[in-house]
């Protein structure tokens, strides 16, 4: 009998055949920085960012208009300008196509007008999941037009940058951009009219050294990464370990790259402020 006892099975087992539990994809997100579990509906609620510590997840382009701008107040630019293949270079097309059926949008930024508390802006919005929002012809093209626009209509320009630099399949032809986008904004600036540049994770490369960082005010949200070549990069080159926090928006506020740190939760009631403060000026 005692043989019997100890054969006997101590735990329950779960048959292949019974049904299981299934949990919806999506339901929960794990924190990038500090590996919390985080309900979707709550993070969404709390305009993605990590209630545990102030992570700040990456937006797409529609998610950061909605936020920003009035309800049903934008009206888009140039929706239809898509990349060709101008240097033939190989599986740069399929690439493109690639990101256009992930993301819905046929480039890397997404520009056009609205209202924020009644102001009218000109927003151009980059999208870091179209190739990392590298900055090609089109890109560069969409932001010198919508620049274009707001001087033209004399409205305020807020560019919310995020981008890992230059597209090298567009070679010479995507750095031009660099120089293209800051000619249109040296005309916009001797009109006398307000640029705003909002820096978000991550603003790298071509962007950076162009016109993310000719803002008349240039706002950075929490713990971004700024920078024209990035920190791995730099440490593979010089052989040393960089300073903890380096390139990111707490340490360029700090050696006075950027104004202000404003958290997303702020950056709307923020923007109206300065818009309200510039319409007074005038």
């Amino acid at each position: 009998m005692v043989l019997e006892f100890f054969r006997k099975q101590k735990y329950v087992t779960v048959k292949a055949n019974q049904e299981k539990r299934d949990i919806p994809e999506g339901l929960w997100v794990k924190c990038t920085r500090c590996s919390e579990i985080i309900y979707t509906k709550e993070l969404e609620k709390n305009y993605k960012v990590c209630h545990k510590c102030n992570y700040h997840f990456r937006l797409t382009a529609r998610e950061r208009i909605n936020m920003i701008l009035d309800a049903d107040s934008f009206t888009e630019y140039d929706s239809q300008l898509t990349s060709s293949n101008p240097l033939n270079f190989e599986g740069y097309e399929e690439k493109i196509l690639k990101s256009q059926e992930t993301t819905g949008l046929k480039e890397a930024v997404v520009t056009g007008e609205g209202t924020i508390n009644g102001y009218p802006v000109v927003l151009a919005v980059m999208d870091s999941r179209f190739i990392m929002a590298s900055m090609g012809s089109v890109v560069g093209e969409k932001i010198t037009r919508a620049i274009e626009r707001a001087l033209e209509k004399k409205y305020p320009l807020i560019i919310f940058a995020a981008s890992g630099g230059a597209r090298m399949q567009e070679g010479m032809l995507s750095l031009m951009q660099m120089a293209k986008t800051s000619a249109a904004l040296a005309r916009f600036d001797k009109a006398g009219l307000l640029y705003i540049s909002v820096l978000t994770d991550p603003t790298t490369g071509g962007v950076t050294a162009s016109f993310a960082s000719l803002g008349d005010i240039i706002i950075a949200e929490p713990g971004a990464l700024i920078a024209f070549t990035g920190p791995r990069v730099i440490e593979q080159t010089i052989k040393q370990k960089l300073p903890e926090g380096f390139q990111r928006a707490e340490f360029m506020r700090q050696h006075g790259f950027v104004d202000m740190i404003v958290s997303r939760d702020k950056m709307r009631e923020t923007l109206a402020n300065i818009l309200e403060l510039h319409v007074k000026e005038e």
